[in-house]
């Protein structure tokens, strides 16, 4: 996992800006909303761990002043600075909660909070109250959020949406070396877990498969889709994954999953507990007990790894998550 040293972070806050500065009044399209920043913002709302640790990464965390919508602990490099800002609430927080941090601005990594049936507001409503929104492209480009809260994308995740997430953050915040600098870094950790992917030569067959969560043990489980970002993930590593729903979560049957013989399977780990399979633990317990999922090569060879369920979603995290699995590959034993 990327770990951001004091010295790396510190650079951020002190190196000079050789890039040009924001012309304000600035004007952006997200997510098909046209937004106008008038001054770098004083004040920010993260609805989402995603956007909240990219704010983190940019020095800008004095200027967050509540967030929202946490999946994992956060980063450890930033678990003292996390401390100082308000947590409105783990989940969605309301519209009123938000509102009352009289932010400049509110950002979220999805369109499911702040858009057209947003659980916390739509972008009208914070138009009217006098606070621009900003979704991550990650959210809108290449995907179609009508038909479900989750989603489904119409073309496979690019990571170059959450580079351009993070370009514009820095830019809206007048810090774009910043955002430049960290582009560079995460680009480069993209490149080298594929490269050493690339040379494991692995045979054309090798598949996996990347399992969320179940709203019941005993059911058919959130997998992810062949889009999204674990697809992301596996394409790039070369490796087929057994699920070809253009969802980004949608439900598979055990059964189904077995006979496509994944060669690792993939458990996210959260501290969210909406349902009994949020908890790592009892994903493993089932693995290894259902009598179906035990049968499988992937559990019987003992390939299943675990990764945080917010690196399954467009975040720096998923970069991460690429060098593990990466790194897991290696270790198979699956080379030609």
């Amino acid at each position: 996992m990327l770990r951001f040293t004091t010295a790396f972070i510190a650079t951020f806050a002190l190196a000079p800006m050789a890039f040009a500065a924001t012309s304000y009044p600035l004007k952006l399209t997200s997510c098909g909303h046209e937004v106008t920043i008038e001054k770098a913002p004083d004040s920010v709302v993260s609805v989402g761990q995603s956007t909240t640790e990219i704010l983190y990464m940019l020095g800008l965390a004095d200027k967050v002043k509540g967030t929202a919508l946490w999946i994992n602990p956060v980063l450890p490099e930033f678990a003292e600075v996390d401390k100082t800002v308000e947590r409105l609430a783990d989940n969605a927080p309301s519209f009123e909660s938000v509102v009352a941090k009289k932010p400049e601005l509110v950002v979220t990594a999805y369109e499911w909070m702040i858009g057209p049936q947003g659980a916390v507001g739509t972008r009208e409503m914070f138009d009217d109250a006098g606070i621009a929104s900003w979704i991550m492209p990650t959210e809108c480009v290449g995907k179609d959020n009508t038909q479900s809260m989750d989603g489904a994308r119409t073309r496979l995740f690019d990571t170059a949406l959450l580079y351009q997430g993070i370009t514009e953050l820095a830019e809206i915040f007048d810090v774009s070396e910043r955002g430049e600098k960290l582009v560079a870094d995460l680009r480069s950790r993209e490149e080298s877990a594929v490269r050493k992917a690339k040379d494991l030569n692995l045979p054309e067959d090798v598949s996996g498969v990347f399992w969320y969560s179940s709203a019941d043990i005993e059911i058919d489980p959130y997998v992810a889709g062949l889009n999204g970002v674990p697809g992301w993930m596996l394409s790039k590593l070369g490796v087929k994954n057994v699920v070809t729903s253009e969802e980004e979560w949608p439900t598979v049957g055990w059964e189904t999953i077995a006979t496509a013989r994944p060669t690792f399977i993939v458990a996210a780990e959260m501290n969210r507990r909406r349902f009994p399979a949020d908890d790592i633990a009892v994903k493993r317990e089932f693995l290894t007990t259902d009598p179906v999922a035990k049968e499988m090569e992937a559990v019987r060879q003992d390939r299943i790894l675990t990764i945080e369920a917010n690196a399954m979603d467009p975040s720096v995290r998923a970069i991460f998550a690429l060098e593990k699995l990466s790194n897991a590959l290696s270790g198979f034993g699956l080379s030609k």
